[in-house]
């Protein structure tokens, strides 16, 4: 048995501000996958995603107890299949903020849930906020807190545009050209990075009205920018207020990026070779970079490696 493919995300902007009602702008990346398999064997291999499986199926029951007019699975298909060496077989790295713990939680709620809400259908406001509680709550077994986002692009496969908490829609972006100069990618800062403890820390300083002044007036408000510029296909723009948001975040979010990278960061912004921000918590795992010039970026962060996520 092989289920279908749910692939990795990336949040483009928005990381730590969506909690506080910035808008956000979410993208699959088909380059990552993960798919739900049956091992009968129960190899060593997939031991490990089979008993994580065994936890979360716990952990559903408890939801669809508590609250069973959100959603209801077949369990007794899901707990066979758990048995039989049931396991989510994944390239996605985790730890490196771009959706292992949604894609799974994708593939179990389009595989076990009863009477889903289906990419198909006709997708009001109302079934994508639907479905973002129903996998916010599901997600919450991996990461404390979720705002279900994750799964959602994963279930989706579509761009999603985060206009507030309540308010998201699918996405029309800019189409890629694969000869442009100009790209998003991801540098791997080789170490992986846990959501919780990030979190964490974030929920501290929000504690701090500096912070919280520095939040709204700056970080949401140079998001936003970044949001209404990428949709609007505004290029000078948007490196403009990457490069605020970069700054931004260097200044107030050091304990997000991991220390070596310091330096890295800073110079991108004195040189415009490139500007970084989180992708999803930070704390290691992967940067995002955006660049008016790929090769110049290249040769700059030579001694790292280097993904394209799209190119315009």
């Amino acid at each position: 048995m092989r289920g279908p493919l749910f692939y990795s995300k990336i949040l483009l902007f928005g990381e730590y501000g969506i909690i506080k009602d910035s808008k956000g702008l979410s993208i699959p990346y088909n380059f990552y996958k993960g798919a739900l398999k049956i091992d009968e064997h129960k190899t060593v291999a997939t031991h490990k995603s089979n008993d994580a499986l065994r936890r979360f199926t716990e952990y559903l029951e408890k939801l669809q107890e508590d609250k069973p007019k959100l959603v209801t699975f077949d369990f007794e298909k899901l707990k066979k299949d758990v048995a039989n060496g049931l396991y989510f077989d994944s390239s996605i790295p985790q730890g490196y903020g771009v959706g292992s713990s949604g894609a799974l939680v994708a593939a179990i709620y389009d595989k076990y849930a009863f009477n889903k809400i289906t990419v198909l259908e006709n997708l009001t406001r109302e079934k994508l906020l639907r479905l973002k509680e129903i996998f916010g709550a599901m997600e919450s077994f991996f990461h404390g807190k979720s705002s279900g986002l994750d799964p959602l692009n994963s279930y989706l496969s579509l761009p999603i545009l985060i206009n507030s908490q309540d308010h998201i829609e699918p996405a029309g972006i800019p189409s890629q050209t694969q000869s442009g100069k100009k790209a998003v990618f991801l540098l791997d800062s080789g170490q992986t990075g846990e959501t919780a403890p990030m979190v964490q820390i974030f929920m501290e300083n929000m504690k701090q009205e500096g912070f919280r002044n520095m939040l709204k007036e700056q970080f949401v408000k140079h998001t936003d920018a970044c949001v209404e510029d990428f949709l609007k296909g505004d290029v000078k723009s948007l490196f403009g207020n990457i490069k605020q948001l970069s700054k931004v975040v260097l200044d107030n979010f050091k304990p997000m990026i991991p220390k070596e990278f310091h330096t890295l960061w800073k110079k991108g912004i004195e040189t415009n070779a490139y500007y970084l921000k989180l992708c999803g918590s930070g704390g290691g795992g992967y940067m995002l970079g955006f660049t008016e010039d790929f090769e110049k970026a290249q040769a700059a962060l030579k001694d790292h490696k280097l993904e394209v996520v799209y190119s315009f």
